[in-house]
């Protein structure tokens, strides 16, 4: 069988001992000297080792090179899970990008000042959120950055974005350096050809659009995520496809391209591999896919609980507002996008006429899709309550 390895971000409680290495980070890690929990003589989670003088991007590939030239065993295919922690929060970068695109004009997003624009978001949206300028202030982020609050608008918005914007790229950058050392070992072992690549994110990112930072809303810029996939044998360069996937499928589909078909039925998602062949659709593929935010109004990033679905073009949200015992409530609204004609999701539509029987169809597959899941919200009769009273609102 295969050889397992998991290096860099874990961001769960248990300890990964089904891999035969694991090196992972405690928590969220840190980007500087990083620690690393490890196999060893104490029990889960005492063993621990230190990377004096790094940066977490470096020491996370030097670690899973150093597993793949000297920790396992080359008669047997291996499967390895690398995680960066970065880029996360304040985008902490290592010391050797520090002028990296100094003298860059980092072009801003059309939505990013005078927020929220007029037909954007709703009575549950329009006052919340974090963002970079003076109207999204609640996680102060230009203040981090360093930008005096003297500043008027638009200037100390546009000052903040270019220092967010750069911090973040020099982040990805030393992401970018660190997957070219890994692509650079498996070309010299002669094993690139016979390697499936996925790169991949758990969720996409706020870059000022709509004076947004972080994810959390159910917004395209936070709801879709990378993802890449090198396989030359069936994958042909430069090729897309249009499967409507989530990260549930991403088990699945790696399992049936190890050779093992048939998922465990515990899995709720579904294999794509036939996509990444070239394969037709099926017919009984998904035709939505459903997102849920609990953390209401959490880290001062000011985001509502909501939950939705989304299809190949429209996306239905409804912003119940509350946490689960009820407490913190915010005001309810549905928001409702084309998302093909308004790729920006610039004009909530939920209220004109000519979208309300495409409003009635999602709102009968949110049900049906909520009750597979088991995400019915009978053990939160205060959530229950809210849903019950506006859902036909």
């Amino acid at each position: 069988g295969y050889q397992t390895a998991i290096v860099g971000k874990w961001h769960l409680h248990s300890e990964p001992s089904a891999f035969d290495f694991y090196c992972v980070l405690p928590g969220q890690g840190k980007y500087f000297d990083p620690e690393f929990l490890v196999r060893g003589p104490a029990p889960w989670p005492n063993n621990c080792i230190r990377k004096e003088g790094w940066h977490s991007t470096d020491a996370i590939t030097d670690i899973s090179l150093d597993w793949l030239q000297n920790g396992r065993d080359r008669t047997k295919p291996f499967f390895l899970m690398h995680h960066f922690k970065a880029p996360h929060d304040m985008f902490e970068y290592a010391p050797r990008y520090e002028h990296y695109l100094e003298d860059t004009e980092i072009p801003e997003p059309d939505n990013l000042h005078n927020q929220p624009q007029e037909g954007f978001g709703s009575v549950a949206t329009r006052a919340f959120g974090a963002g970079l300028t003076k109207n999204h202030p609640s996680w102060g982020m230009a203040g981090k950055l360093g930008v005096p609050s003297s500043l008027p608008e638009p200037e100390h918005g546009s000052l903040a974005y270019q220092r967010y914007l750069k911090r973040y790229l020099r982040c990805v950058k030393g992401i970018d350096d660190n997957i070219q050392r890994l692509i650079d070992y498996l070309q010299r072992s002669g094993e690139l050809q016979n390697t499936i690549i996925v790169y991949t994110s758990d969720q996409g990112l706020f870059l000022g659009e709509h004076d947004f930072i972080d994810k959390r809303w159910m917004y395209e810029e936070s709801l879709k995520m990378p993802f890449i996939v090198y396989a030359p044998e069936f994958v042909p360069a430069g090729s897309h496809c249009n499967w409507l996937i989530n990260n549930t499928d991403f088990a699945p589909t790696l399992l049936e391209l190890a050779g093992l078909p048939t998922p465990p039925p515990y899995m709720q998602g579904r294999s794509f591999a036939g996509a990444l062949r070239g394969e037709a659709k099926p017919s009984d593929w998904r035709e939505a896919t459903y997102y849920r935010y609990w953390m209401h109004m959490a880290h001062n990033l000011r985001v509502p609980a909501h939950f939705g679905i989304r299809d190949d073009r429209y996306k239905l949200i409804f912003f119940y507002g509350c946490n689960p015992d009820g407490s913190q409530q915010t005001p309810v609204a549905w928001e409702f996008y084309d998302c093909e004609l308004d790729p920006g999701e610039n004009h909530n539509r939920y209220h004109d006429p000519d979208c309300q029987p495409m409003i009635r169809r999602m709102k009968t597959q949110l049900l049906q899709l909520r009750s597979e899941l088991n995400e019915t919200d009978d053990a939160y009769p205060a959530i229950q309550s809210v849903i019950e009273r506006y859902w036909d609102s």
